[in-house]
């Protein structure tokens, strides 16, 4: 799983046509790992929502922070260990347009070893 994220909201000063060429760039990349068996799913995330933790017994919801790092989108991917994923992830072109850019890439867990359960799909 790539988490991406970003510091703020730096495509914002993009000009209209660097953005149309980044949307392009990620829409090229998706398509190249489509191709190759590589991607489960691909999707940003709007800015807006709430984090929710709790304290005691008292639920506590704040707006995101957008001034600080923020996920702003995520890729589900297909690969053969930590090492062929981190390849990919360089590839992002979400590091060619925004300098804040970090792609958090981890192994998701299928199933769990001591009770036998399989995560859903």
């Amino acid at each position: 799983m790539f988490l991406i994220r970003n510091e703020g909201d730096p495509k914002s000063i993009l000009s209209p046509e660097s953005h149309q060429a980044f949307l392009q760039k990620c829409k090229d990349y998706i398509e190249i790992l489509t191709q190759k068996g590589q991607l489960i799913a691909a999707q940003p995330l709007i800015r807006e929502g709430r984090v929710l933790s709790k304290n005691d017994t008292t639920w506590i919801e704040t707006p995101l922070n957008e001034s600080k790092e923020v996920q702003v989108g995520y890729y589900h991917i297909l690969a053969k260990d930590l090492d062929e994923a981190i390849e990919i992830a360089k590839r992002n072109p979400e590091f060619e347009y925004v300098s804040s850019a970090r792609i958090e890439v981890r192994p998701i867990k299928t199933k769990e070893i001591t009770t036998g359960f399989v995560y859903p799909k």
